[in-house]
Order: structure tokens, then sequence, then C-alpha cells
């Protein structure tokens, strides 16, 4: 993204000589699409036989990238350090919404020959793998599947533990897919292709001498990412924690822990991913067949190409999701597959017209325990496609969904 020369000259004059060594960019995306969106859902009443669809057609403004406006700068300090900061804030360029705020990422930082060290809101360490392996980089109808359901773990157990986290400016993914408060550090870049990061997101609740279960330590996340990259491999581990709730009633936390890798061989660049997400419970009442703690699993597995075709590039990825219920009941288990076909053809660096189409299916939607009164399936929760919602019909469980999107994205 080009340096906005004008703006920054402008800054230099304005604050004089301090900003000398300063570099001032702003940036960002515009992206609008047309999208249409259809499940179709079977009664599970075997005396009451039904099929029921609902469809949706929408101006969506972030089906190849997530449209956005943002400024970004550094500055030289000498003796190799630099400080920068990063305000990115969504756009909604479908309705002309303002913005409200620079929720996509707030950050200040200080960087050198030791690595760098970021204080602010920014992507959690466990969400990068399922977004930098995903040939569809997680937009639009194509999205990285294991990214859709682990939004919803987030956004579902978040609202059912007190609400969404951190203010809830991810519409309810804070914590899987960004963290606010976080305090991260980077590896230097020279390190013969090793990088990496820890990070951990601070609380902020307080501390209240004679209450027992203070300071709730709900709204903490810790995590964690290697990786290694020489020429056209690139290859990741990571781990998150967020903790929902830590009281002598209820503890649960939220374990994220992924594999993803690429390889470009030219003609054609491969990606895949492996997940394991794990929401524990612990609970000072036994659980349904006597056990305190419960931890149900869902397993994701995604492998993907991109293809190059000319001035454009053809994607596709097939991923599945298994959940498995902690309570090993019959009837509790479900998963959820996706096919994604998708190609961007570029009109020039900046500029694309694409089209992406993907389809779902899910076996066993209904899942029915609810322990506790937690439903564990998250896979046919109404988000099965990244927007918009569906109103779920009692007595219902959803099959299938199709869903396509084609649009114009332009970035500067």
């Amino acid at each position: 993204m080009k340096k906005r020369s004008l703006i920054a000259a402008a800054a230099a004059l304005a604050a004089g000589p301090c900003l000398a060594q300063t570099s001032l960019t702003l940036f960002g995306v515009v992206d609008a699409g047309v999208s249409r969106y259809r499940t179709t859902s079977t009664s599970y009443n075997p005396l009451r036989p039904a099929e029921q669809r609902q469809s949706q057609t929408v101006l969506s403004p972030s089906g190849n990238a997530s449209s956005r406006l943002g400024f970004r700068g550094t500055e030289d300090l000498g003796g190799g350090l630099a400080v920068g900061f990063w305000l990115e804030a969504p756009l909604n360029n479908d309705t002309g919404g303002g913005i409200a705020n620079f929720g996509r990422r707030s950050t200040v930082s200080l960087s050198g020959p030791f690595g760098e060290v970021r204080l602010g809101r920014d992507y959690t360490a466990s969400f990068w793998n399922d977004a930098v392996f995903d040939p569809f980089i997680v937009n639009g109808v194509g999205t990285n599947l294991i990214a859709v359901v682990n939004s919803n773990i987030a956004a579902s157990r978040a609202l059912a533990t007190g609400g969404l986290l951190n203010g809830g400016l991810s519409a309810g993914t804070d914590s899987y897919l960004r963290t606010s408060n976080a305090v991260s550090y980077f590896l230097p870049p020279n390190l013969g292709g090793f990088y990496g990061q820890v990070q951990y997101a601070l609380h902020e609740n307080t501390k209240v001498s004679n209450l027992p279960d203070s300071p709730s330590m709900r709204g903490r996340y810790v995590g964690g990412r290697m990786g290694w990259t020489n020429g056209p491999a690139d290859v990741a581990l990571a781990y998150g924690e967020s903790t929902l709730a830590s009281t002598a009633a209820l503890g649960e936390k939220i374990k994220s822990l992924n594999l993803g890798g690429s390889y470009d061989f030219g003609p054609v660049k491969v990606f895949g991913e492996w997940s394991r997400v794990r929401d524990v419970r612990n609970s000072a009442t036994a659980f349904p067949g006597g056990s305190l703690r419960l931890s149900d699993r869902y397993d994701g597995l995604m492998a993907g190409l991109n293809v190059p075709l000319g001035a454009g590039m053809l994607r596709a990825s097939y991923a599945r999701v298994r959940f498995v219920n902690g309570l090993d009941l019959p009837d509790g288990n479900a998963s959820v597959n996706k096919l994604a076909l998708g190609y961007v053809h570029n009109l020039s660096k900046r500029t694309a017209l694409y089209a992406s189409v993907s389809r779902i299916h899910i076996a066993n939607g209904r899942n029915n325990p609810t322990v506790m009164g937690v439903t564990p399936l998250v896979l046919s929760l109404p988000a099965i496609f990244p927007q918009p919602g569906y109103a779920t019909t009692a007595g219902m469980q959803p099959r299938s969904a199709l869903g396509y999107d084609f649009g114009l994205r332009v970035s500067f």
C-alpha cells in the first residue's frame, strides 16, 4: 500500500522538526459485492417430516477482503530502534456507516534488534493459522470453515457466560479473532526463517480482598505461535487459551491448538490446516453422568489451493469439522463439511473482480443434548456463513447451505 505523501508532508509541516524522520501511511480496502445465502432444514420429528428453506440476498462489504480504513506510522529513533503505531477501523461501505472504532487493530510498538514489543488490540496468536493458510483469507462465503466454527464458539460461549468480551468490537469473536489489552512480543526477522510471537491479554477485572472468586479471570487470553518459512515453504504451530469464567461455581476456558502450512510449487500453491478446539468447563455441581469436568471438542481439517490463471487466481478449499460432545452421548456428536470455489480477476495491482461459491453439508445438525443450559453444537448456529444470521425454527435441524459472492474490491 502506497505512502500518502501529501498527508505525510502536511503532518510534518504541522508538527515541525519532531516528525522529520517519521513516516505516515493512509491505507484501506473498499469491497462491495452481491451475496446470496440459502439454508435447508428438515424436521427432526419423524412423525412430521417437513423441509424449510431460508434465503437472503445482500450487498456485502467484504466478499474478497475486509473493507477497512487505517493509519500507520513509524519513527526512527536511531541505534536500530523504531516506534510504530497502527490504527485500523472496519468500514460498512454497503450502508455508509462511519468509523465507530479502531476495533480491527489499535497498537503502539517498539522494535529493534531484539524483535518487537506491541501493546494494544490486535489479532490473537492462535488465529493467524486459520487465516494465513486459508486460500480465501477468511473472507466471503469461502471463509475457512474452521474459522467460522471457532468464531461461533467464541461468540456463543461469551454470550452464555456473561456477555461479549472486550466490548464486543468484533461481533463477539474477541479472544478468538482479536483480543484487547494485549501485550505481544515478536521475534526479530533475521533468525534463518524462524518466526514467532507470545501474547498475553490482561483481563482488567478488579480484585476485592474479601471475595473468594476475586479477581475474575474472565477476558484473559494467553497464546503463542512459532513457525518457519524458507522460499516456497511455510509452516506454523499455534496455541491459545481464552478464559470465559473463573468462579467456584463454574470455570470455563476455550483452548485452541492448530498446525498449518503451505507450499508454492509455482503452477499451484497448496494449503493445509489441522485444528483442535476444546471447550473445557469445570463445575462445583456435577454434570449429567456425575463428572465435575466437561470437555467438548471440535476437530477440524482443511485443504486448499491457489492456481494462477493469467491475470487471475483460481481458489478452492475443502474442510471438515467434527464435534465430539464431552458426555459421550450417542446422539450428541455432529459434523459439517464445506466445499468452496472462487476466482479473482485482477484488473490492476489494486483492483479486482471476484466470484465465489460454497456448499455446506451438516450431519446431525440438531445435536440434541443441552447440558446446564449449554447447547454444545456450534456448527449449525445461524452464522454458518460469515453473514448474515438466520432465525432457527423450533423443531428443525439444518442440513445444507449454499452461498455465493460476486463483486469488486479496491485497495489503496
